[in-house]
């Protein structure tokens, strides 16, 4: 799974990816800063299960920082969006190509209302950032609504005459944006569309890409630079779009994160507050910079909200779980003795079947069943994971 960072240009969206995967990309006050797509690994946070079993846990695709599990991710900063982009403008055909790809969307939205439409720099609260979130969503259905549209009459009439189906016909043109044709169907029953798909028109296709995309490009709001004091009262109007809405002030978070990096200080992603080591070379300045952040960021809002972002993509968006998979169910460990080593993120609703052939292809082919570890009862392969579930998987391939 991918989640792809989207905003216009000078929207903080570089100074976002930067924070949370701390790899220097170019940052500035102009738009189009970001030219090409900048991939990177981040990671989401979670309590980890070593702490209520009372073991001392050694992770290996993962990280564990006093009882939080760090578990890698991919996150994608995309070319900044201007009004225009599903029609090729700005940087419009490379960033929809790029955004294929990405399954959920964190909209880095500038909510001092500082830059324009285009990202332009302009007087603090003079542009309201409500009209981003629309023109960016706007942008997303007229490229669906292009994808779907073209030849429409033409080609549902020849659906129609081979007796196939409309959500087959949907999902296929959607196919390369990974939208399913359960997906397709759910779009059109909400949609209300009945009849032959030949006689729907454009306002129906419209609002048919509309309701997909939420679905199958599910996107929160990072309300940025929140230190700023035109920002209060945006982040209150981003809220009422029904979008999920969350403060965040990148360029704080960035800060923590070089300081914590250069051991001046002690902090976790995601962490409401930072603390300054007695033995710390933090200079007046610094120090003075630091507990801006504190005042101005952090006791308001909780924490920088870069983690929150990160962690709501993929557990309220994606709708993921967190699963603990095992070699050994009474003492949580691989062949080697490792405790608790991976964590794995997988959407909900996955089989443990389904984990074993994502573990290993030959394990989950030839599993014969799984173990609870957390009580030794046996489990079948359609058994659907829960949250924080620790199990093992028995095959004849890891018993030959």
């Amino acid at each position: 799974m991918q989640v792809g960072i989207v905003g216009k240009p000078n929207a903080g969206k570089s100074t976002f990816f930067s924070a949370a995967t701390l790899t220097l990309v170019p940052i500035a006050n102009y738009p189009f800063t970001t030219i090409k797509p900048n991939h990177g690994i981040s990671y989401l946070r979670t309590k980890c299960v070593h702490v209520e079993l009372g073991v001392e846990d050694k992770p290996r695709n993962s990280r564990c920082i006093d009882g939080e599990r760090f578990i890698p991710i991919d996150i994608i900063d995309l070319p900044g969006l201007v009004p225009g982009a599903s029609e090729g403008r700005g940087l419009g055909n490379q960033f929809l190509d790029e955004l294929r790809r990405a399954d959920a969307l964190i909209h880095v939205v500038d909510a001092s209302g500082s830059t324009d439409s285009e990202g332009k720099l302009t007087e603090a609260g003079a542009h309201n950032p409500v009209e981003d979130v629309v023109f960016l969503e706007t942008e997303l259905k007229m490229w669906m609504l292009r994808i779907v549209g073209k030849d429409w009459e033409k080609t549902a009439r020849k659906v129609e005459m081979a007796g196939e189906d409309s959500a087959s016909l949907v999902s296929e043109r959607l196919s390369g944006l990974g939208v399913t044709k359960s997906q397709a169907e759910n779009g059109i029953k909400k949609a209300g569309l009945k009849g032959k798909p030949s006689g729907w028109t454009r306002e129906d296709l419209l609002k048919l890409v509309e309701i997909i995309r939420r679905e199958a490009k599910p996107l929160l709001l990072a309300a940025n630079k929140i230190d700023l004091p035109t920002s209060i009262g945006n982040v209150n109007r981003l809220k009422q779009t029904g979008e999920l809405t969350l403060p965040v002030s990148a360029e704080a978070e960035l800060a923590l994160r070089r300081a914590a990096e250069k051991r001046l200080i002690e902090y976790k992603p995601g962490d409401p507050d930072f603390r300054v080591p007695s033995v710390s070379a933090v200079s007046a300045e610094q120090k003075a910079a630091l507990e801006m952040i504190r005042e101005k960021v952090l006791k308001p809002a909780g924490s920088t909200g870069v983690q929150a972002c990160i962690n709501s993509a993929f557990l309220d968006l994606l709708k993921m779980i967190v699963v603990y998979p095992v070699e050994n169910p009474e003492k949580f460990s691989d062949h080697a003795g490792n405790v608790l080593p991976d964590a794995y993120l997988v959407p909900s609703g996955t089989t443990l079947k389904e984990l074993a052939l994502e573990i290993h292809t030959e394990i989950g082919e030839q599993m014969l069943y799984g173990i609870n570890a957390r009580n030794g009862m046996r489990l079948s392969d359609n058994y659907v994971l829960k949250a924080q579930d620790i199990v093992s998987i028995v095959s004849a391939a890891k018993r030959a």
